[in-house]
């Protein structure tokens, strides 16, 4: 029987906030096969993502606010013995893809214990600890959907497209540190999102959200698709209002830098994109 703790901080929920760069992937792919589309989807985020977050808070115990839970139960043994046996499996069923595809998934899987894991602690170093979440939550992500999800299960992927789901991953992932900045401190982290402060953070998510606009431009105009773009482009439209809006309100009163934001910013981001892409996809895809 598991625990509800254990439950709690895998944080299923949670996961859907990566399903954008799962769709970009498949969207982009112009040679799709469905049912090894279906079992990536099954594999990051039922097993992957969800394992990463619990062993994150198995690693952190956490008793403050954090991505998906407000009020975090303490973890047990018994999350870490799930988590493991979650990533095992994970890497089982990436080999029915293919064994590139398994290989990939147990460099996230490494990559994301080492984010957390305390003799290593990758989120301690802001700069370095950003690199490896934005490098796997974005550009291995993505090549690895767009590899597996192909017919011919091609290893040329598309450059412009792949810069765009890292740069996506590093305008969001500040934001979803910006309200743990104190609690982060006293476990002796220093994020990113820290170093930039918090005006500095909504800037500097503002300048890569703008460059991964600029990335998917370069790729649809190669793809001779540009109408596409514009088409994309009015999707994203009520995330960045809101999140105009949000910085708008941190200007005046700091204090709005709080789990509720984030969150709400969270969730709005993520369902714009995917709407935005689960349309191209299906765009793309059926005739």
């Amino acid at each position: 029987m598991l625990h509800k703790s254990t439950i709690q901080l895998l944080r299923f929920p949670f996961s859907l906030f990566l399903l954008p760069v799962y769709l970009w992937g498949v969207a982009t792919q112009p040679n799709l096969h469905i049912g090894r589309a279906l079992l990536i989807f099954l594999i990051l985020h039922l097993l992957v993502y969800p394992a990463s977050n619990g062993y994150n808070s198995y690693m952190d115990r956490d008793t403050t606010s954090i991505g998906g839970v407000r009020e975090p139960l303490l973890p047990t043994r018994q999350l870490f013995l799930v988590t493991i046996a979650m990533d095992a499996l994970a890497i089982l069923a990436g080999l029915l893809i293919d064994p590139l595809f398994a290989i990939c998934i147990t460099v996230y899987i490494l990559a994301s214990h080492a984010y957390s894991f305390r003799s290593i602690r990758l989120k301690q170093y802001p700069l370095l600890g950003y690199i490896v979440v934005v490098s796997c939550q974005g550009a291995l992500t993505y090549a690895m959907v767009y590899h597996g999800s192909s017919g011919s299960l091609t290893k040329e992927i598309p450059l412009w497209a792949t810069l765009a789901s890292s740069l996506l991953i590093g305008a969001s992932y500040p934001l979803t540190q910006i309200y743990q900045h104190a609690t982060d401190r006293a476990d002796g982290v220093t994020t990113i999102s820290y170093r930039l402060g918090l005006h500095g953070t909504f800037l500097f998510s503002a300048v890569l959200f703008s460059l991964a606009l600029g990335c998917m431009a370069i790729h649809f105009d190669r793809q001779q698709e540009s109408s596409r773009f514009f088409y994309i482009l009015i999707l994203f439209l009520p995330a960045l209002l809101y999140f105009l809006n949000w910085a708008r309100a941190v200007w005046k009163d700091r204090q709005n830098a709080d789990f509720l934001h984030a969150m709400r910013m969270n969730m709005i981001a993520s369902t714009c994109i995917s709407i935005a892409f689960f349309t191209l996809a299906i765009w793309n895809h059926i005739h």
